[in-house]
């Protein structure tokens, strides 16, 4: 087969990559290969995603995102024995680079995580830098940290509510679970693919960050979130740049992140439940801010 050399830069994982692509063509897999057993890995082990520098991505709207948003894409997976529908063929033709893998429908069933349901489109998508300077800070910011969470899916959902409420981006810090678990890109339905994500390894990082974007003259705030907050959050001034603060599902916020928030505030809770889950918790944050935002002069 006659192959194309591509060089891929950016700012994305991986660096510069050396790849080759059939001219014309499209790959064809039929059974159980060594790159299909690359792409499989994806859905199961961390590691394996930052070697290789890419995850999988599924469904219409977070296809349809990634694509829109620019995001390099380096292989577009379907169906080889059903039609295309026009979505998909738009798709195909809107990502030139991407290589085109025509794969058994029993292959692709184990490429979706799902028992039952066959994908149309299933993206091999490359993995993001984890650099701060991805998430702009402007005069109306709200951003989140998520601390040491430990469900991908709670993750994908803070994702979802950050896109929904126009956050600018989302920090997760210390040991957590990976956001481009599939399970953390399902919960998402797709805004992973449209707020900025970084992983970090210490609240140190972040504040350092935080104190850089003051001294360039952005006044941004720092609120954590705790039941035992100094006030209520209905009470707390989120109108400036705010990065809100969202501790760890069973532990709650790490001592760093105490010691490090200009403020801990408390979202009023009722009934048997000791807490929100986090993702909730983040949700109420979130809707709060725009709800004071929403009435400014």
């Amino acid at each position: 087969m006659t192959m194309i050399v591509v060089w891929e830069t950016g700012a994305f994982a991986g660096g510069r990559r050396r790849l080759e692509r059939p001219v014309g063509g499209v790959l064809r897999i039929s059974r159980s290969n060594a790159q299909f057993q690359q792409w499989e890995a994806l859905l199961r082990n961390r590691n394996k995603r930052q070697r290789a520098g890419e995850f999988l991505v599924q469904g219409v709207r977070p296809i349809t995102l990634a694509v829109e948003r620019g995001w390099p894409v380096r292989a577009l997976i379907y169906d080889a024995e059903r039609p295309l529908s026009r979505w998909a063929t738009e798709t195909l033709e809107r990502a030139a680079e991407a290589e085109r893998v025509a794969m058994a429908p029993e292959l692709l069933r184990q490429l979706s995580g799902k028992e039952q349901e066959v994908p149309e489109l299933v993206a091999v998508v490359v993995l993001p830098a984890d650099d701060l300077s991805r998430i702009e800070v402007g005069p109306s910011f709200v951003g989140v940290v998520f601390d040491r969470p430990t469900g991908p899916g709670n993750i994908g959902t803070l994702v979802r509510s950050v896109d929904a409420f126009g956050g600018g981006g989302v920090i997760v810090t210390g040991h957590a679970a990976d956001p481009y678990d599939p399970k953390a890109v399902r919960a998402s339905t797709g805004s992973l693919l449209a707020v900025p994500v970084v992983r970090v390894r210490s609240h140190r990082e972040v504040l350092e960050w935080v104190r850089a974007k003051r001294a360039s003259g952005r006044p941004l705030n720092v609120v954590g979130t705790d039941e035992q907050g100094a006030a209520d959050i209905a009470e707390v001034d989120l109108t400036g740049p705010t990065l809100l603060v969202i501790g760890n599902e069973t532990s709650g916020l790490s001592a760093g992140w105490r010691d490090g928030c200009d403020l801990m505030a408390r979202i009023p809770i009722g009934g048997a439940a000791s807490s929100l889950n986090a993702a909730s918790a983040a949700t109420v944050a979130l809707y709060e801010t725009v709800r004071q935002r929403g009435r400014r002069p």
